[in-house]
């Protein structure tokens, strides 16, 4: 699905990315922000500027591999009015964002086609094309249950405490290993990338409908 070594498609895989990244944490900052948090704005967290969410290394990755990462935001639970309810919510948000923006990207395309404005192969149609397929993936890649994925304080919030206290504690001895052996293997790709093609078809068919 990704052909990550690709130079020429550079030109339009680095703004997607950095569009994918910048608002996945700057959802993650508006939602804890409003939920009466005030750390993602005092580290300067809440805004869409990728210079503020962008750590080096991990873009690098990103755009290499595609498997890579953003700077973490900063949240304090403690000013939740309900803890699990408001770190669900905040943990949610970036995958979400990520979902609107593939759902958005293909809106567009599908209309500037529908009107004669876009054609496959030109630059616009690339550009589009990458921000379906880096957000898309973003999202469902965040959503499994290993942390520092968004997935596993989901899943975390969601199970009784002693089930969430063991889960905690087998994620802190082995997430890392666990991750690193599903993204090199392959078994990564052939996870998400049938769940990001149902959804990206499934967006192409209800936008279809109505038009």
């Amino acid at each position: 699905m990704f052909d990550f070594l690709d130079i020429s498609t550079l030109i339009y895989r680095a703004p997607a990315l950095l569009i994918a990244l910048s608002l996945h944490e700057y959802a993650h900052a508006y939602v804890s922000t409003s939920l009466g948090d005030p750390t993602p704005k005092a580290q300067g967290r809440l805004t869409a500027n990728p210079v503020a969410h962008i750590d080096v290394m991990g873009l690098i990755m990103l755009v290499v591999c595609g498997f890579g990462w953003a700077k973490p935001v900063g949240i304090d639970p403690r000013y939740y009015k309900n803890y699990k309810t408001g770190v669900m919510k905040v943990s949610f948000a970036g995958p979400a964002m990520n979902l609107f923006l593939c759902f958005l990207a293909e809106f567009i395309a599908i209309m500037m086609m529908q009107f004669g404005y876009l054609t496959v192969g030109q630059g616009g149609y690339y550009f589009l094309y990458w921000i379906m397929l880096y957000n898309v993936w973003f999202a469902l890649f965040n959503l499994i249950p290993i942390p520092p994925l968004d997935g596993s304080q989901i899943m975390e919030m969601l199970l009784p405490s002693q089930m969430a206290y063991q889960f905690h504690q087998m994620n802190e001895r082995y997430s890392f290993l666990i991750l690193i052996i599903l993204v090199f293997s392959g078994v990564l790709g052939k996870i998400i990338n049938p769940l990001a093609d149902f959804y990206i078809r499934t967006v192409f068919d209800v936008i279809s409908f109505f038009l």
